[in-house]
């Protein structure tokens, strides 16, 4: 997911079923990242999104 090792895994008192909840709801990095460029890009220039993009 583009996270440091650990990131979930060395938090203590966490058990297993926790951990994975918790990577469940993530959001890989570079992917918000590029949803937010996206998005800046269509509010700063009026322009809408590129076919094959989400609306």
């Amino acid at each position: 997911m583009g996270l440091p090792e650990g990131h979930v895994t060395a938090v203590p008192g966490l058990t297993r079923n926790q951990m994975l909840k918790a990577l469940g709801n993530g959001v890989v990095p570079a992917q918000g990242a590029a949803a937010l460029t996206a998005l800046l890009t269509r509010l700063t220039t009026d322009q809408p999104l590129s076919e094959g993009t989400a609306a």
